[in-house]
């Protein structure tokens, strides 16, 4: 009796895993053949930093036939530069940074009183950003710095060297500090000059310099340049976060690559879970916990401001890059689901073998009793 269990028993697993084998080959037929195409950035935390994972999976893939399909590089976008362009009388310019995922502006407020260089200001209804004036002039233009808790800083009519003090000053009350690198080449450098006709306020000129109406009421000149420094910030924050979605898709080229030519992944099923988390954080980062999508709440009560920051966006193309950064994300998700799922059904026949090698070993001892038993 416990032999002819055992028998149907092993009958029933044997067509059960053919079931699975059966449903198996396809899918892994399918996966090896699948070509992927990819859409990649034109334009830029570290995921904040992104890590290396898959450094030793690159490492180890091979390449030595060129692909039927070459992966397009992020284009870098065409910025402005100090060292292009001499001196202008009358012509300022205005240099933004993001140099961490957000300041501690409390304590960064009591460190700029405590150096004692700049006298800082409350944007009104904004808690989220100082403004902050040197108390020496240098020349009749003021210098102006606005530090931002989203980890953005903007300079106004800041020279290199005193830009580069403030930058190390900053990083005392960073939080989650990007490397020194990504924080220069995504910079921004704008101009910016003033005007006095009443017809052209302010915005953006035909070259593509801020254009600073002084007809305006006195109080709302710092109000302007904080509009501008809005939209500045936000450019250079996605351009950070473009970067790091760019890593991430050089790291991935390899899968890619080799799912193509039906190699073999080697990747544990932790590292692609970690990998899917790295995506769904920039994700949150760039939909969730930025103003990116939408007009910030502070320009609803002011509508010629909120006309200006949008036609500052619009400038530095935030809505169409962040529509591309949203489709590559789509992309590389459906890539590690698809991983995720490869390994998922490897897991589960190793389980099925393991099940039919215990019932098989059940099976012999049960015929050497049968043996044993009957036999002698």
């Amino acid at each position: 009796m416990s032999f002819q269990f055992s028998h149907k028993i092993l009958i029933h697993i044997t067509k059960k895993s053919q079931i699975i084998f059966g449903s198996f080959r396809p899918l892994s037929t399918k996966i090896h053949n699948i070509n992927l195409g990819t859409n990649h950035f034109q334009t830029t935390k570290r995921l904040p930093q992104i890590n290396t994972i898959f450094s030793k999976y690159l490492a180890s893939s091979t390449h030595d036939t060129i692909s039927s399909i070459q992966l397009k590089k992020r284009a870098v976008r065409k910025k402005k530069s100090l060292e292009e362009e001499s001196p202008i009388p009358g012509v300022f310019h205005v240099m933004a940074f993001a140099t961490a995922e957000e300041y501690d502006l409390e304590n960064l407020n009591k460190g700029l009183k405590e150096q004692d260089l700049y006298e800082s200001h409350q944007i009104p209804n904004d808690n989220n950003v100082i403004r902050a004036i040197a108390k020496y002039r240098v020349e009749k233009e003021p210098r102006e710095i606005f530090f931002f808790r989203d980890g953005g800083v903007i300079l106004w009519n800041i020279t290199d060297l005193e830009s580069g003090n403030i930058l190390r000053f900053l990083r005392q009350y960073e939080i989650d500090s990007y490397s020194e690198r990504l924080i220069q080449s995504e910079s921004e450098i704008m101009n910016y000059i003033y005007n006095k006709d009443t017809e052209k306020p302010s915005g953006l000129d035909k070259e593509g310099n801020f254009l600073i109406n002084t007809c305006s009421e006195v109080e709302d000149l710092p109000l302007i340049k904080y509009t501008f420094s809005n939209s500045m910030l936000q450019s250079v924050k996605l351009g950070i976060w473009e970067a790091s979605l760019q890593q991430y898709i050089d790291q991935i080229e390899g899968i890619t690559d080799d799912l193509k030519k039906g190699k073999k992944i080697r990747l544990s099923r932790e590292e692609v879970l970690r990998k899917h988390g790295e995506l769904f954080a920039l994700r949150h980062y760039l939909n969730l916990s930025s103003d990116i999508l939408d007009t910030p709440d502070f320009y609803w009560e002011n509508e010629k401001l909120e006309n200006l920051y949008n036609h500052v966006c619009v400038y530095f193309g935030i809505t169409k890059r962040t529509r591309v950064m949203n489709e590559k994300i789509n992309h590389c998700v459906a890539l590690i689901e698809l991983l995720s799922h490869h390994l998922g059904d490897k897991h589960h026949i190793r389980l099925e073998w393991m099940i039919i090698i215990l019932i098989m070993v059940e099976v012999g001892f049960e015929i050497i009793h049968y043996i044993d038993r009957y036999v002698h």
